[in-house]
């Protein structure tokens, strides 16, 4: 019996946008041309979208694919539905606000953001000027962590001036770890929460409070700013206006380092390195708007994903970036994807009725290749591969680059082409093995081939390029919410744990008696760990 929903803010019960996938037939077309299409080894296929390349020549295509591609967008009204993300309507439809983060980048913003872009880049000014606060503890968790983590790594990896220690697991070996070394009188405390009741970050940030307190910081609130959607929270907490920056409650968190979540990156490298981001981002938001579906790249990028995750089956995506610099660029694209499409229910509370959202997983480049590779080229199910490389280095040697490209494209080219049997035995009976021995070996070392990849240049690693990834990885995953039928901008499945976590902490503190719903399990391991309790 169909589940009959309430009329959705911007999106009508019953409109193309909400109806299950299995329920259009330009769906049931994009399988079959998906299922009869078939890498082209042969066909360079090419996108230029904010100053990066895409070669997508690594997918599955045809020109039925691509005429049932376009069908299905039409389908599901996508020209529409961009529109209302990029103009601030409402996105979220089961938040009812908008997914305006786009706004946080664009060149010319709105008086209110264009404000809190000078707050923090005079912020900025004054505490370099006067050499303050040689160390940043950044406390936060989820978006409030992972982007800032990335620019600093891409940005700042051979060292800045300023150590950055980074704090987000609520184990207390985190802050401890954070805090140790460092000389309290010269270190500021960066609390980002957009609610400002994020469990992890609040009592990470109580421990920081107490240490510079213990350490006779004479006004410990002078060394704590709050980036956060409820300033008057970070107020009551004690925290001066003059050390509050905002957020907006349409910002998600994975969507923040837009944001003056990126305030620890402006400290630690500088505010140039954020305003590159937001223009690179900005860039990507154009070409997304505006470049036709073929030359696309977001689209495509997601068209790509959708054939591979719900019509070919693979469970996952490898991203595998060709750059230390890019070492937090997985667990970053993890958490954006995997909790934007981790859903199985569409707009109309119904079952999605498709595979949706695929794990993401992943390292840097070369290291991956003594990690996983084997699994990827040879194992039974394999997955497909984002290879992301720098054509250019920002190094003095020449040669490791090229046998970063070299590993680079050889991987990617091996994922393809794979080795037939007759050329496995070729190459051993080459090496003047034995023809029986040949024959048993030349098996092991088949390469199955035909596995999808994308490849995706960046000129060099620049600010501006890395925020043109990331904002297309962004909009990536808005359209596959939009042909799934799904809204990427929720995320109740992180809410629950949260509930049940807090009744939990009771517990286990005496506070309040074991819940009698509580599995076998949880309740032995709730009476176990609570009576272990100092």
């Amino acid at each position: 019996m169909p589940v009959v929903s309430p009329s959705l803010p911007g999106v009508a019960s019953g409109s193309p946008e909400s109806r299950p996938l299995s329920e259009l037939p330009e769906w049931a077309a994009f399988c079959g041309a998906a299922k009869s299409a078939a890498i082209d080894t042969k066909k360079l296929r090419l996108i230029d979208a904010a100053g990066i390349q895409m070669d997508i020549s690594g997918q599955v295509c045809s020109g039925e694919l691509s005429a049932a591609a376009n069908a299905l967008l039409d389908a599901r009204h996508f020209p529409d539905m961009r529109q209302r993300l990029l103009d601030g309507g409402i996105a979220n439809v089961t938040e009812n606000r908008a997914a305006w983060h786009t706004s946080l980048r664009t060149p010319a913003p709105i008086e209110e953001i264009a404000a809190e872009r000078r707050r923090l880049n005079e912020f900025v000014r004054q505490a370099d000027s006067e050499r303050r606060w040689r160390n940043i503890v950044h406390i936060g968790i989820g978006g409030s962590d992972w982007g800032v983590r990335l620019a600093v790594g891409a940005f700042g990896y051979a060292g800045t001036w300023r150590n950055v220690h980074f704090v987000a697991n609520i184990d207390g070996h985190a802050i401890q770890g954070g805090l140790a070394g460092l000389d309290p009188h010269d270190t500021l405390i960066v609390l980002a929460s957009k609610s400002f009741t994020t469990a992890e970050t609040l009592q990470n940030g109580r421990r920081a409070l107490e240490w510079l307190q213990a350490s006779g910081v004479a006004n410990p609130y002078d060394q704590v700013v709050a980036i956060t959607a409820r300033p008057d929270v970070a107020r009551a907490w004690g925290i001066a206006d003059a050390h509050i920056f905002k957020l907006w409650d349409w910002v998600g968190g994975r969507f923040s380092l837009w944001s003056a979540v990126s305030l620890t990156t402006a400290l630690a490298v500088n505010v140039d390195v954020v305003a590159g981001m937001q223009a690179g981002a900005a860039a990507m938001d154009a070409h997304f708007q505006q470049a036709p579906l073929e030359e696309n790249a977001p689209i495509q990028l997601a068209l790509a994903g959708i054939v591979n995750r719900s019509v070919l089956g693979y469970g996952s995506l490898n991203i595998a970036p060709y750059d230390f610099r890019l070492s937090n660029f997985v667990p970053y694209i993890q958490q954006l994807e995997m909790e934007s499409l981790g859903k199985s229910v569409n707009l109309a509370g119904e079952a999605v009725g498709v595979p949706t959202g695929p794990a993401v997983w992943g390292m840097p480049g070369t290291d991956a290749q003594h990690t996983f590779f084997q699994w990827l080229h040879q194992g039974s199910e394999g997955a497909p591969v984002d290879f992301i490389v720098c054509q250019h280095a920002d190094h003095g040697w020449p040669d490791h680059h090229r046998s970063l490209l070299a590993n680079c494209l050889a991987q990617r080219e091996a994922l393809l082409k794979g080795k037939s049997y007759d050329d496995a035995l070729a190459e051993c009976l080459a090496g003047g093995m034995d023809p029986d021995q040949a024959q048993w070996l030349a098996r092991h070392r088949v390469h199955p081939g035909g596995r999808p990849s994308t490849l995706i240049v960046l000129p060099r690693l620049s600010p501006y390029t890395l925020g043109a990834l990331l904002a297309l990885y962004e909009h990536k995953i808005f359209v596959q919410g939009v042909v799934w039928g799904i809204n990427p901008f929720d995320q109740w499945g992180v809410e629950y744990g949260k509930v049940l976590a807090k009744g939990i902490t009771a517990e286990l503190a005496g506070e309040s008696a074991i819940d009698p719903n509580h599995d076998a399990s949880t309740a032995h391991w709730v009476e176990a760990f609570g009576s272990d309790q100092p």
